[in-house]
């Protein structure tokens, strides 16, 4: 049998071995990675299945371990966590989780000083999947604490409760453990221009969706992080590190983060940053491993597994080591220097060890900050907005949908009883002014334990420090959500009650579904696209209002659904299936007796309905296009619309043409169409098709034949000789600077709408667009140009001044009719990240309302 020591600690000298492994000669009572696995760790990739297997055993042998199963993926695989301490602390686990949430004010009553100085970590590993060294260190990781013969791990529990993610993404780390296991060589090949270094589309990074799970911490859009953040609400850490991978060819690197901060990160939590890095530091100063910080990973945008940690009290952190999925088993640096997966494997378990070392050393000044965190919260919230109202008049799916998120991520509200006016800010026109409270509403109030996380999600923009960042800057949720909110500066003092949704009555019960008329339901959001989707899938003939009308006292705003008894006489079971439909959606029909109105072209058998048919859709995927992207649209259809979607290889788009599909969707991605392909696309849609492109999808019809769509031309240059001199004189240290003048990374922008056109219906005539990118087209010459960026736009988020001037006066959304069929240009992507609400309402209004 082989003697296990720690690959890390022998070959680094990090530690004495007489600490952290057994004395040699002696047998651990807890098996080994290299002992357990049929490799030494970090000789290749473990399969998932072996990982899961791993830490049951660990959790049978060592008393310093018991493991959770917290959930499932998309496609089964078990979702762990780990909780390691002594086995005196796992006794009275419950007792020193729920003191933690006692401290933070998330469970009524006093803590208790004898559990007061114990800290909590959160280690989470390969929350992308192809970066996987973290999971393989896991196991490094785990068996250092949880050797009952390791003295010195064992000092460090008796003040510690450590818990470990060991996989936050299966599905992704599966998909990349199996490829490579498949086309690696038997002998290394450090060659990064080989197969085994080259993983193919979609590669395993995200989740079975393709969506990068490390962006959905606050959204949690998708179910392996709906699961994760109970568990995460539960304990409540002090420290979380979230560990990854980037460019192989880059050193490790470690907190602190850069810049910029949100601003309300507190100083605090920022020094504490430095402490760990410099704790880091010394290990790697010993062995001589390069590292870097403070330059590329900062703490801004809330979705993230250090930032939401941050904004939940926590010292949220990311740990990134060179490899990711290029990385292989071992490669060839630039130095002529390989890098090999036991050096990856090494590092990590390094920084999560040092993590828990200092946790240990520094518990009492982070339970006591951490204490203070929410005091503060609580009684004096830091940003300038103390309470946030929604209006009781937003649609009531809407209001569901923000309820859900609100619930998801512990954030307290209630309902106004009373009515009170008030200065504030309104989000639908950007200013303030006088407003009013109204019994009914929905008040968010920041004097609460989640103050900061609160803010942070519904505050109108975030101060942005530094304008060079990694990701969006702005996702203010009632602009995101599309809902009538307002701020105040104030406390509001007005009377609320808890907020409980009322209990359903179905509008059918009691109704003779068989001889009634015709039934109506207002367009208002998702709830409604949903409804209308599984009636579609049912058989039922369903049309839809083009404009405003009136039947008896009731108005019906354009968009409203119209579900006819006429329409639907050779349907087997019309009423039962209509009030099956209506129960499981909760939907609020209404009955009309009669198709007869008094408004002008009211009359239900009029032109003014259209028929909605029931559209067959198919989506393109594969290489050139963004997997991310493209996970966005099957993530739609399959989870939030419930409705079929056919896939095809990229390759394959002329079947499509040769197929019986209403409807294309092109993700964003670069299609490169042949001219043949451009051609049979062009008259698939005049034929009666509908093509429906998204963002970058865009780039790939532009100035094609049979398409209207071209893009804004270049400003002129109005540029002096003197000042066209002075910009080819700027300095070197300044192009940065320079680059971000025409960069948008990701910001709200203020879209006016066509409120007659079908696709603004449910929406009116504003709308909050996230714009991603500098793309500008034209507007059409042929078409309606239902969206808009006008002059001088109000902008949420951090829009380079080139780029601002670059997309004013320019198509945001569009319709350009081909004879029979027609293409949608949705210039912004309305189903990014599966977050914003009211985009997703809109991509609805391409599928169905446009007709």
């Amino acid at each position: 049998m082989r003697l296990y020591l720690p690959l890390l600690f022998l070959a680094a000298g990090l530690f004495p071995g007489s600490f952290l492994a057994p004395a040699l000669g002696a047998q651990s009572t807890v098996t080994p990675p290299d002992e357990f696995l049929p490799h030494e760790l970090g000789e290749t990739f473990t399969p998932h299945w072996m990982l899961v297997d791993y830490y049951q055993l660990v959790a049978e042998e060592s008393p310093r371990v018991t493991l959770e199963q917290y959930g499932t993926t998309n496609e089964d695989r078990p979702l762990l966590l780990a909780t390691v301490s002594t086995p005196e602390n796992l006794a009275r686990i419950e007792a020193i989780r729920e003191n933690n949430l006692r401290r933070a004010g998330l469970l009524p009553g006093d803590t208790d000083p004898a559990l007061d100085d114990i800290a909590i970590v959160w280690l989470s590993f390969s929350v992308h999947g192809n970066e996987a060294t973290g999971s393989e260190a896991s196991m490094g990781v785990l068996y250092d604490l949880a050797d009952p013969d390791n003295a010195r791990t064992g000092e460090w529990l008796k003040n510690v409760v450590v818990l470990l993610d060991p996989s936050e993404n299966p599905d992704g780390y599966n998909r990349y453990t199996n490829w490579f296991r498949q086309v690696a060589t038997t002998n290394l090949d450090v060659d990064p221009a080989t197969r085994e270094h080259q993983e193919p589309w979609p590669g395993g990074r995200t989740n079975h969706y393709l969506f990068d799970l490390n962006r959905d911490w606050a959204w949690q859009t998708q179910k392996e992080s709906r699961q994760r953040i109970v568990q995460y609400q539960q304990w409540m850490p002090h420290i979380h590190a979230d560990l990854h991978e980037q460019g192989y060819t880059s050193p490790y690197y470690f907190a602190p983060a850069a810049k910029p901060f949100h601003e309300y990160i507190t100083d605090w939590q920022g020094d504490f940053q430095t402490e760990i890095g410099q704790n880091h530091a010394r290990y790697f100063d010993e062995h001589g491993w390069l590292y870097f910080t403070r330059e590329r990973f900062d703490l801004l945008y809330p979705s993230y597994g250090d930032t939401y940690p941050t904004f939940n009290g926590a010292i949220g952190m990311t740990y990134e080591q060179g490899g990711g999925s290029r990385g292989g088993r071992a490669i060839e640096l630039p130095t002529g220097d390989t890098l090999t997966l036991k050096d990856r494997v090494a590092h990590h378990r390094t920084t999560a060890l040092s993590t828990v070392e200092i946790a240990a050393r520094e518990a009492d000044r982070l339970t006591s900050e951490f204490a203070r965190y929410f005091a503060g919260a609580t009684d004096n919230p830091q940003g300038p907005y103390k309470t946030y109202v929604v209006s009781a008049n937003n649609p009531q799916g809407k209001l569901r949908a923000l309820t859900d998120l609100l619930d998801r991520n512990g954030i307290q509200y209630s309902r106004a009883t009373a009515a009170r006016n008030f200065d504030g800010y309104n989000y639908a026109t950007g200013e303030e002014g006088k407003l009013a409270v109204s019994a009914g509403d929905l008040v968010v109030s920041a004097y609460q334990p989640r103050s900061v996380l609160t803010q942070v999600l519904f505050d109108p923009t975030a101060f942005v420090e530094d304008s060079v960042t990694y990701d969006i800057t702005a996702w203010s949720v009632p602009l995101a959500y599309g809902l009538d909110t307002y701020a105040s500066t104030s406390r509001l003092n007005v009377a609320t009650e808890p907020y409980q949704t009322a209990d359903y009555q179905n509008p059918l019960a009691g109704v003779d579904v068989a001889s009634t008329y015709a039934f109506a339901l207002p367009w208002e959001g998702m709830s409604s696209a949903r409804f209308l989707a599984a009636l579609l899938k049912a058989g039922i003939q369903v049309r839809a209002s083009e404009t405003d009308f009136t039947f008896g006292n009731t108005e019906y705003p354009a968009g409203t659904l119209i579900i006819n008894r006429g329409d639907n006489r050779v349907h087997p079971d019309f009423a039962g299936t209509l009030q099956r439909l209506t129960q499981d959606h909760e939907a609020q029909l209404q009955v009309l007796e009669t198709g007869f109105s008094a408004s002008v072209g009211g009359d239900l058998g009029g032109s003014n309905y259209a028929l909605i048919g029931k559209p067959q859709v198919a989506t393109l995927s594969g290489e050139g296009i963004y997997s991310n992207e493209f996970g966005q649209v099957w993530y739609y259809f399959e989870q939030d619309l419930n409705y079929p979607l056919s896939i095809f290889h990229r390759e394959d788009v002329m079947e499509v043409f040769d197929g019986d599909y209403d409807i294309l969707v092109l993700p964003e991605g670069r299609f490169n169409f042949t001219d043949a392909e451009t051609e049979a696309l062009a008259g698939w849609v005049r034929a009666g098709g509908k093509l429906i492109a998204i963002g970058a999808a865009n780039g790939s019809l532009a100035g094609k034949e049979g398409f209207g769509l071209t893009t804004k031309e270049a400003a002129k240059d109005t540029l002096s000789e003197e000042e066209k001199r002075e910009k080819r004189l700027q300095p070197y240290a300044d192009q940065e600077r320079r680059f971000i003048e025409g960069f948008i990374p990701g910001a709200i922008v203020q879209v006016e709408m066509d409120g007659t056109h079908p696709l603004s219906f449910g929406i009116g005539e504003a709308y909050s667009s996230l714009k991603t990118s500098d793309d500008a087209y034209d507007y059409l010459e042929n078409g309606w140009n239902v969206g808009r960026v006008r002059t001088e736009p109000r902008v949420s988020g951090f829009v380079g001044n080139q780029a601002f001037d670059k997309i004013q006066e320019t198509l945001n959304f569009g319709v350009e009719p081909l004879r029979r069929g027609q293409v949608i240009y949705l210039i912004d992507n309305p189903l990014y990240r599966a977050f914003w609400e009211n985009g997703k309402f809109l991509f609805a209004n391409a599928l169905f309302q446009v007709q």
